[in-house]
């Protein structure tokens, strides 16, 4: 074989690897799963679906706040038991509309996540994903959700 021609079969061999590799990368991309929701839906009876986020943790709205205020009621004892949620990125599922969440700024330069207008919290007492234990307190904390928002 002369040396033309192994050089022109390394080529094409070096070709054929690299086309592969290209192939194998992009059935990798395509097959990668999609990012995971940043705020979702949770469902239990009796109460229905209301909002979690990408951990599963319940999220709720307090009636006390003023739905598109930009502002939040809940002051510095407050959030000792309902802290602000904030997620940069809003991935949600078709359920649910972007436009429905927006960011406001609490008075310490913090973000909140609200939704519908209602700034978003966690509750302390909520230890695992699905927990609901801050549902009602008060008559003024209650899950936030689309069909149990005031």
């Amino acid at each position: 074989m002369s040396s033309r021609i192994r050089s022109t079969v390394i080529k094409l061999k070096i070709i054929t690897v690299l086309a592969l590799a290209i192939a194998s990368m992009t059935i990798v991309a395509i097959g990668a799963a999609a990012p995971a929701n940043t705020i979702d839906l949770a469902s239990i009876d009796g109460l229905g679906e209301y909002l979690v986020d990408q951990d599963g943790m319940s999220l709720y709205y307090f009636a006390n706040d003023t739905a598109k205020s930009e502002a939040s009621s809940c002051g510095d004892t407050c959030i000792q038991y309902w802290p602000p949620f904030h997620t940069g990125q809003i991935i949600i599922p078709l359920d649910l509309s972007s436009f429905d969440f927006d960011t406001i700024y609490r008075e310490d330069g913090s973000a909140q996540t609200t939704y519908k207008g209602w700034p978003l919290y966690y509750y302390t007492n909520d230890y695992n994903p699905g927990d609901i234990r801050g549902q009602g307190i008060n008559d003024v904390w209650f899950v936030a959700g689309p069909d149990m928002m005031p």
